[in-house]
């Protein structure tokens, strides 16, 4: 009876254990390909990305971006309504060359409010307008 009674709870806790939840949409890395006055290939040559991979908790994800000098973090939670927030942005504080995509970035995507998703792109905009639009990183 003890041996029996020891399976059951095993397999009990096993079915009860918690499952990351994955948005494959969503969850991916994001190559920036249009972001205010910005050239395609400056973009490019800067690799210039946010990462969505980690998983989702309390429905946030935490991602990361890159913007060719500085590796920024931030909060992010993607609702089905087509909401997006953004929060507690930071970064380190190397000094480079030429900070002035990455400046302009963190300014704009703060702001970001809404999201669309089609196909491998995934596009952000704002209450005023303003948009970023990026590419999936695994698309070939």
């Amino acid at each position: 009876m003890f041996t029996i009674l020891t399976v059951l709870c095993l397999v009990f806790t096993l079915h009860c254990s918690s499952v990351p939840v994955k948005n494959p949409q969503i969850q991916r890395e994001w190559m920036l390909i249009s972001f205010e006055g910005y050239d395609k290939q400056d973009l490019i040559k800067s690799n210039a990305k946010i990462d969505l991979t980690s998983t989702i908790e309390d429905g946030k994800i935490k991602g990361g971006a890159f913007m060719g000098c500085n590796r920024m973090f931030f909060s992010s939670e993607f609702k089905k309504d087509g909401k997006v927030k953004i929060s507690g942005i930071g970064s380190t504080l190397m000094a480079c060359q030429d900070m002035k995509l990455e400046d302009s970035f963190s300014k704009g995507f703060k702001n970001m409010t809404n999201y669309k998703v089609e196909g491998h792109f995934l596009t952000l905009t704002d209450d005023n307008g303003n948009s970023m639009k990026f590419i999936a990183a695994d698309w070939d």
